[in-house]
């Protein structure tokens, strides 16, 4: 019986070890620099979703989202579910995807005043993850 309790533990663990792995789905060697407007906020645990529409190099518009930190680290940087809003012209660093969708990690958004602020998790294991702030 304790066998199959210390199973189930391990097992309802397993998901949230791999949700917070950086590089099981994005690739480091692959930056990505992205300049759009907000088509959609999602501030809601476990992490923020970003959409932005931006147009590709054959000028057409396309839908990025973008996976930002959770919610309650990005209050601790400063953010607040107002910091950005539907039609906001932004700039995002991030990474992209290992499964080729228009999907990226974001690293920090430069906001329409012009302030850049970080906009990953430091707990999850990507490139500049440890130490990184809002400049």
């Amino acid at each position: 019986m304790l066998a199959v309790a210390v199973s189930g533990v391990l097992l309802a663990a397993m998901p949230a070890f791999a949700h917070h792995s950086f590089a099981a789905e994005y690739d480091a060697n692959k930056p990505i620099t992205l300049k759009g407007t907000v088509a959609k906020v999602e501030f809601l645990n476990p992490h923020v979703w970003i959409y932005i529409d931006a147009k590709n190099d054959a000028g057409q518009v396309t839908r990025w989202q973008c996976e930002g930190g959770a919610p309650n680290s990005l209050r601790r940087q400063g953010w607040t579910q107002n910091s950005l809003k539907v039609g906001d012209s932004v700039m995002i660093e991030g990474f992209l995807a290992k499964d080729a969708t228009n999907t990226c990690n974001s690293r920090s958004i430069k906001l329409p005043d012009g302030r850049r602020v970080f906009a990953g998790s430091a707990e999850d294991g990507g490139p500049n993850a440890k130490g990184a702030k809002p400049e």
